[in-house]
């Protein structure tokens, strides 16, 4: 049982080499918004992974939250990414694209003119962001999504999921973790809405579902996956009596919906609350196709969750930062690298693409 996390796996239609998926990790290199080579060299250095899935990418202008993150809405940036794919694939690793709109968190200087900070309601993120401009700032109240405006963001997610297909992506990951725009819809520290978008928690998830259903019947339901994050306090989100019940219904009906893939996240490693197995085992009993484990992994837990059956394939993030080779290491029982923090989200090649 110890090769699990090395065999071939069908994601749907989708035949991965092994089960290690290379995690959406924010790198910050992609200066103007687009995926330039360096981007290309950073993913195909790492596509011994039989799964990669993109950094957090935006599907339009309002969801360029951080500075240098890359966006799938523009040709440029589908040109940029076009490259990526094409290096990915002659590994013969399939690569995702985390479509990431990150609403209230965000700030005026990381967006290009025109742009606007939107959320489901004014309640600003606790805390400061880095800006190139000016350093670390705080967050600023967002603009209030009115209902056309959330029709018009949908179609965003739609336009951005075509775009990345036509630039060679294999699917999309919708994120809708960590408190960004979908999270923000589904928890009540964000959503104060008194509308069909908010209160109930029928309400509350019904913009991810729009999301999911939407892009589903644009690309495809076997391209479709959502990451999610229970009980994660990233960004200002919280928890209350309800939150296994709407994460029980949320789970029932992206289950029915067909989507490819549920992506759970669990940062209790790096000091977040822990994902509860309560809320676990509901949504391994609610969702019957795959699931991606992530948080903290090394290859032991990794090949123990495989095997007690918890998910079908496991992420891994920061391990790939300092060890492209991640695959070949594990396989051969090599040490791994330590990355450098200083450089996780500084420009440049430095702490990118120099690890061997």
């Amino acid at each position: 049982m110890n090769q699990i996390l090395f065999s071939p796996y069908s994601l749907g239609n989708i035949k991965l080499k092994n089960r290690i998926v290379m995690a959406p990790m924010t790198r910050s290199r992609c200066p103007d918004n687009l995926p330039g080579d360096i981007v290309a060299t950073y993913y195909s250095q790492r596509s011994e992974a039989g799964l990669i899935i993109t950094e957090g990418t935006a599907p339009s202008a309002n969801g360029l939250g951080y500075a240098r993150i890359p966006g799938i809405f523009s040709k440029e940036q589908m040109a940029g990414w076009k490259k990526v794919t094409t290096s990915v694939h002659k590994s013969d690793s399939k690569i995702f694209i985390q479509l990431m709109h990150t609403g209230r968190v965000s700030h005026e200087l990381n967006m290009p003119k025109g742009a606007k900070i939107v959320a489901p309601s004014a309640i600003a993120a606790p805390g400061t962001m880095w800006t190139d401009e000016k350093g670390m700032q705080p967050f600023a109240f967002p603009h209030v999504l009115t209902e056309e405006e959330i029709k018009q963001t949908i179609k965003e997610y739609i336009f951005a999921s075509r775009c990345a297909v036509q630039s060679g992506f294999d699917g999309v990951e919708l994120h809708g973790a960590n408190g960004y725009l979908i999270d923000q819809f589904l928890n009540t520290a964000s959503n104060k809405r008194e509308d069909k978008w908010g209160g109930s928690i029928e309400n509350r998830i019904r913009f991810a579902l729009e999301v999911a259903r939407k892009v589903s019947k644009e690309i495809g339901l076997g391209r479709v996956g959502m990451r999610i994050s229970p009980y994660g306090a990233f960004n200002g989100m919280t928890t209350d009596p309800e939150h296994e019940k709407m994460y029980d219904l949320l789970t029932k009906e992206l289950n029915e919906l067909g989507l490819l893939y549920l992506h759970i996240v669990d940062h209790s490693s790096m000091g977040a609350p822990e994902v509860k197995q309560s809320v676990k085992s509901i949504i391994r009993n609610n969702f019957k196709k795959t699931i991606i484990l992530s948080g903290g992994y090394d290859k032991e837990r990794a090949i123990a969750d495989l095997v007690e059956k918890k998910g079908e394939l496991v992420a891994f993030g920061r391990p790939f930062i300092a060890n492209p080779k991640l695959v070949t290491k594990f396989k051969e029982g090599l040490a791994l690298e330590e990355a450098d923090q200083e450089t996780f989200y500084s420009p440049g090649e430095k702490g990118y693409t120099d690890y061997l």
